[in-house]
């Protein structure tokens, strides 16, 4: 349901879909693009219990579209959201499984984006988090000050990835994290052995026997380095 959801809110189709996992991309895409960032929503048997640490803001051209957007929304399920954002120019909503997400006024920063805006990561020390993710992919630190960090792809294409500052401290495993893949023709155990040796450490989250290496990022934020293709 949550997969079909966000298929529909962002216009994209399904590019697979098997027991447990769907695969959500633009329609026409192909990776690695980085126009876009693709989605994959997977089950987990651990219920949503706090505000998650990662969401997504979506990009509006006008207060029209904002307006627009927030309706059709909540029409495919979507509900408003308190997260103590107070009096704000932004929409907070959930998905149809309380993930928090924002649909963002117009800002010229995201006027290229494609639907997604950013993916948005709540941070004890954004200073901390851009120097880490800096180094750890190939993306162009555009701001950074004490209060957020904004990183986007050296191509100048697609959304951005944000962190900003909270005082929340991080207690759960996140519900929703950043999938990094070597370049082809790259070796995955060195990429994850040069991420540690920038500040990452090992994750077990008790994903047993898998392709992929976990690791969490100096705030404890999880994130995957998958195989390259």
């Amino acid at each position: 349901m949550v997969g079909r959801f966000w298929a529909e809110a962002l216009g994209w189709g399904i590019d697979s879909e098997e027991p447990g996992v769907t695969n959500l991309e633009p329609v026409g895409f192909a990776y690695p693009d980085p126009a876009a960032i693709c989605i994959d929503v997977l089950t987990v048997p651990e219920p949503k219990t706090v505000k998650n640490r990662v969401h997504v803001d979506l990009a509006t051209t006008s207060a029209a579209h904002q307006a627009e957007l927030v309706a059709r929304l909540k029409d495919l399920g979507a509900t408003p959201a308190d997260v103590g954002q107070g009096d704000v120019p932004w929409t907070v909503l959930a998905d149809p499984e309380g993930n928090e997400f924002c649909v963002a006024e117009p800002r010229s920063i995201y006027h290229d984006t494609g639907p997604i805006g950013a993916v948005v990561v709540d941070s004890v020390d954004p200073r901390a988090m851009a120097r880490f993710w800096d180094e750890a992919m190939d993306w162009t630190l555009h701001e950074v000050n004490d209060d957020h960090a904004v990183l986007r792809s050296a191509k100048g294409v697609g959304p951005y990835l944000e962190f900003r500052r909270t005082s929340d401290v991080k207690t759960v495993k996140n519900r929703v994290h950043l999938d990094l893949r070597p370049y082809a023709g790259d070796d995955q155990a060195a990429e994850a052995a040069r991420l540690r040796a920038l500040g990452a450490t090992d994750v077990d989250l008790g994903q047993g026997d898998v392709p992929w290496t976990v690791l969490a990022d100096p705030e404890g934020n999880e994130f995957c380095v998958l195989t390259p293709l």
